[in-house]
C-alpha cells in the first residue's frame, strides 16, 4: 500500500474494499476470473505523463528512489500528518493509471454497461476509494525494508517490477504491473499490484461483480459512496 503507495495496496488487499463479504478466490493470479490475465493494460486509453525511462531497466532503480523518497517524508518528524499526506500524494499520483485501473476493475462485461456519466462518476468514487484507504493507513508505517527485483518484460509495453518488503516478522512479496502510456503522452504508469499473489483489481472486481449480478449500477455507486468498512 509505501513504496508508490504500498501502503493503499496492501491494505486494500486486506479488506478495504466495498461493504461486502471477502472476495472470492478468483481475485488469485491465473483463476480466470474476467480474462486469464486479470487485466488486459492495452487499452485505448489517454492519460498524463507517468515514469519516464528510455529502458524499461530502469524502472527497478526509479521505484527504489520513489520509494526511498516516500519513507524520508513519512519519517519527517517536522512535518504533520496532512502535510506529509499531501506531499506523498503529489509525488506518487502521476505514477498510477487511475482510469484504466478504474475500467480493468469493472472488466469487460459490465464497463459497457454504464453511461459516459455513469463512467465518470464510478472513475472518480474508485479513485477516491483507492486514495483515502491509503491516506487513512499511511501512519501505520514502522521500518519495513523494500528490495525491487530486476524488471520483467511481459509484452512490448508491459513490464512487471517485483519487489519484496521484509519487516522484522515477515516477508512480503509484491508485484508492481506497469504499462507503456500510448502517445501523444510519454512514460510508464501503475495500473496493477499484486499482493502475494492476490491482485488488487481482482480483489474488486469480484465484490463489484457480486454487487451487479444481484444489483444495479446505481447500486454498486451507492456501495462506493458509502465510508469503506474499518
Amino acid at each position: 500500500m509505501r513504496s508508490l503507495w504500498c501502503a493503499i495496496l496492501i491494505l486494500l488487499i486486506a479488506g478495504q474494499g466495498v461493504n461486502l463479504a471477502p472476495a472470492s478466490t478468483d481475485a488469485r493470479r491465473g483463476s480466470g476470473a474476467d480474462d486469464k490475465d486479470p487485466n488486459d493494460p492495452n487499452e485505448s486509453l489517454q492519460t498524463k505523463s507517468g515514469i519516464v525511462v528510455k529502458d524499461p531497466n530502469e524502472l527497478k532503480e526509479l521505484l527504489q528512489a520513489k520509494w526511498d523518497a516516500i519513507i524520508s517524508v513519512l519519517l519527517n518528524k517536522d512535518s504533520d500528518q496532512k502535510t506529509k499526506e499531501k506531499q506523498i500524494d503529489k509525488m506518487v499520483h502521476p505514477m498510477y493509471d487511475f482510469p484504466l485501473m478504474a475500467k480493468l476493475a469493472l472488466g469487460r462485461e459490465h464497463w459497457p454497461k454504464l453511461t459516459p456519466p455513469q463512467h465518470e462518476k464510478f472513475t472518480q468514487l474508485f479513485v477516491e476509494r483507492l486514495k483515502s484507504s491509503y491516506l487513512e493507513k499511511v501512519s501505520l508505517y514502522t521500518d519495513e525494508k523494500a528490495s525491487f527485483q530486476p524488471v520483467a518484460q511481459k509484452k512490448k509495453n508491459v513490464v512487471y517490477v517485483p519487489m519484496q518488503l521484509t519487516s522484522k516478522e515477515k516477508e512480503i512479496t509484491i508485484l508492481y504491473k506497469l504499462r507503456k502510456v500510448d502517445p501523444p503522452h510519454v512514460g510508464w504508469k501503475i495500473y496493477d499490484v499484486e499482493i502475494q499473489g492476490v491482485s488488487i483489481l481482482l480483489t474488486y472486481r469480484s465484490q463489484f461483480d457480486d454487487i451487479l449480478r444481484r444489483g444495479t449500477v446505481k447500486d454498486l455507486l451507492s456501495q462506493l459512496e458509502k465510508p469503506p468498512n474499518p
